[in-house]
């Protein structure tokens, strides 16, 4: 490549510096912010500029005319470097002012240094899932979280071999030294607390039963070993499948809003016969809009089914009742059984059970208060 001629050094008059400071200071003048302010001094006080470009080439002048030269340029870079600083103070003041005027704080105002907690959405959604019952006339019921087997198991006709009762799928509670159990059990579902209230409170009985069970699963996005259930029981005379339908579109409705549209799948349990999974359809789709429309094939929520299963239920196996003491000719009843955390996913769009089980209190915060 060729080399680059060198730049001509300018011409060293009183006519062209006098030009170069005019440019100089009507650009000072016309910066509005420090941030323009330090161009206009690259451009018109840094080493390309004209004044110093004119500065450098003194030196190359005859010895007579240095002195005239030397004297004409530092005039003029003292009055641009003056009015770069005069302006550099103005602008910095007034953009100090507005920074403080935009920052105000009013130190008057109430404020509370703690920050603030929430209630988990988890204990939110049971309490509103309990005054559903309360307003249907039920009770609320609670039970231990360590159960004896046989309220967990036997009192609800799980025979001694039955898959639930391996290792697999229950806490057991160890025994003394020596002994192989103690016969107690971390609750794998809240139906125990409805065999003691049959045998404590008797029938006629109505009662919903919202706690925490455990069971043997690893924590993943929509498992976790340790989650809550309401269970709902109703012993009456007369009471029949009918009644278990209307109970559990009635907690839908509240629920989900509108009026769903539900379904019965036969299915199995040892503590209910008949039994059933109860299914509502979609309310993210369009299969929302009834049975003669098509849901979504891409639905994350029914999966593209358009229905989204509600839990199990069925009436209580004869053989509950006689366990409890209640003569099965003269009273019949039914039960359910609800996932809170499932309810919540569906309900609030949880897409992952981690986010309910860390405990970061923005996760709660996020769902603020409901009435």
């Amino acid at each position: 490549m060729p080399d680059t001629p060198p730049k001509a050094a300018p011409e060293i008059t009183e006519a062209s510096i006098s030009a170069a400071v005019d440019a100089a200071l009507e650009a000072v003048a016309a910066a509005s912010t420090t941030a323009e302010l330090k161009q206009v001094r690259i451009e018109h006080a840094g080493e390309a500029s004209v004044i110093a470009t004119a500065n450098a080439a003194i030196k190359s002048l005859p010895p007579a005319d240095r002195a005239g030269a030397g004297k004409l340029v530092g005039q003029a870079k003292g009055r641009v470097h003056q009015a770069i600083a005069a302006r550099q103070a103005a602008l910095a003041a007034a953009e100090e002012e507005a920074a403080l005027a935009s920052e105000t704080v009013d130190v008057t105002l109430p404020t509370d240094r703690r920050p603030r907690g929430a209630r988990h959405p988890l204990t939110v959604l049971a309490d509103r899932i309990a005054d559903v019952f309360i307003a249907m006339g039920w009770e609320i019921a609670e039970g231990p979280e360590v159960e004896a087997e046989w309220f967990n198991f036997d009192a609800l006709n799980f025979d001694a071999d039955h898959p639930a009762r391996q290792m697999q799928d229950t806490f057991y509670v160890a025994g003394a030294e020596g002994q192989d159990s103690s016969g107690q059990v971390l609750r794998t579902h809240t139906s125990p607390v409805q065999a003691r209230a049959l045998i404590e409170r008797g029938v006629p009985l109505y009662i919903a039963c919202p706690g925490t069970v455990y069971r043997t699963d690893e924590l993943d996005a929509t498992h976790t070993p340790v989650f809550t259930q309401v269970e709902g029981l109703a012993i009456d005379k007369g009471l029949t499948m009918a009644h278990l339908v209307g109970t559990l579109d009635t907690l839908a409705e509240r629920l989900f809003g509108g009026q769903p549209i539900t379904r019965l799948r036969p299915s199995y349990f040892p503590f209910t016969e008949p039994s059933a999974e109860m299914d509502f359809r979609c309310f993210s789709c369009e299969a929302r809009l009834g049975l003669d429309h098509d849901p979504a094939p891409d639905c994350r929520v029914c999966g593209g089914t358009g229905w989204i299963e509600m839990g199990g239920c069925g009436m209580v196996n004869p053989a509950v009742l006689r366990a409890c003491g209640v003569d099965p000719e003269e009273y019949q009843g039914f039960a359910f059984g609800l996932g809170i955390e499932r309810i919540l996913m569906l309900r609030n769009g949880v897409a992952d059970m981690h986010d309910m089980v860390e405990g970061d209190v923005r996760f709660s915060q996020h769902y603020g208060t409901e009435i």
